[in-house]
């Protein structure tokens, strides 16, 4: 039986550009989809189609039981979705956005004014509640917006990078948010660059490339496919990088990753510190100072160069040739 979010075979585009080709994607009720990927992978592209915010060119997409093509009225009001960019009123307070939308979503007034206030104290905007959106720091936008998504507790949500330009402790803030939702039974689709937050949150991951779902599974089979562990230097003069390089070819198991602006290469390796300690001696004789060196597992940085070849923040936005206007579609949505 499919799950609470379920696509088949879903395909958009826009031109010339196929933003989605042919995506497959499941989430069972109650847990996470990490949907994983670089600027232009589709990611945005498919979070559309099955809020029906896009049409799709073909495929078939099914949320919380109703089909998105036949039923998009039904669908809209049975999810929460808090997109790319925050979708505020900025000459209404924090307090009047959130009860517009609880009022769009037709709540009487009454339940609608304190369910802004529960969650102006849960996202923390409580003191600012009466203040214009326009005055707020992007990261209360950003806040602020993820609040108006979760006004009527829908039973499946949408987030599409919802933690973009929020400090890391404003971040790890939503995080405990998303995983209450979770354990009480919310089911999610969250879209993200920060590979870390997919590790934490994910239940299982599906990693997007130009359109396509390229692997699948939870953050340790992810890892797994990539094998092996990682040795890290950072080698305290600059010029001494090609040197370390060619030692760690000797030793690697696969290509050396370079960063010029750290100093730091990483290579995969079999062998544990054993192998750690025949690294060090090696770039003892040949001369090379270094900062720092460790052995590590593979993190999602690892699997998405792996499977793409290339890391998971990269060129410009792509997979969505038509400018999102934020403010206007997302208030459509939840009507």
């Amino acid at each position: 039986m499919p799950g609470a979010i379920y696509a088949e075979g879903l395909v958009k585009t826009f031109g010339d550009v196929r933003a989605l080709d042919g995506v497959d994607l499941d989430v069972p009720e109650g847990t996470v989809l990490g949907l994983l990927g670089p600027n232009g992978a589709g990611k945005t592209t498919a979070v559309r189609c099955l809020t029906t915010l896009l049409r799709p060119d073909s495929g078939k997409a099914v949320v919380a039981g109703i089909d998105v093509l036949e039923h998009p009225n039904e669908v809209r009001r049975s999810i929460g979705l808090s997109g790319q960019f925050a979708a505020v009123d900025e000459y209404l307070t924090g307090r009047e956005n959130l009860q517009m939308v609880g009022q769009l979503y037709q709540m009487r007034a009454k339940a609608a004014k304190a369910r802004a206030v529960e969650l102006l104290e849960q996202f923390h905007l409580s003191d600012a509640a009466d203040r214009p959106a326009k005055t707020y720091s992007g990261g209360m936008r950003r806040r602020l917006d993820l609040a108006a998504a979760l006004v009527v507790s829908p039973p499946v949500m949408f987030m599409d990078e919802p933690t973009t330009g929020l400090d890391p402790r404003n971040r790890q803030q939503l995080w405990e948010v998303i995983k209450q939702l979770v354990s009480g039974g919310t089911t999610l689709l969250l879209t993200t660059q920060y590979l870390e937050e997919a590790d934490h949150l994910a239940h299982d991951i599906a990693v997007v490339d130009r359109g396509h779902v390229i692997a699948r599974g939870t953050s340790d089979q992810l890892k797994a496919r990539t094998g092996g562990e990682r040795v890290e230097v950072v080698v305290h003069e600059r010029e001494h990088m090609a040197t370390a390089a060619e030692v760690l070819a000797g030793f690697g198991k696969g290509s050396t990753t370079l960063e010029e602006h750290t100093r730091k290469l990483t290579v995969p390796v079999t062998g544990g510190a054993k192998l750690l300690a025949e690294v060090i001696r090696e770039l003892d004789i040949r001369g090379i100072e270094i900062d720092d060196i460790g052995l590590r597992r593979p993190t999602l940085d690892d699997v998405f160069l792996s499977l793409t070849g290339h890391a998971a923040e990269t060129e410009a936005e792509e997979d969505d040739p038509e400018a999102d206007t934020g403010h206007q579609s997302e208030k459509e949505a939840a009507k």
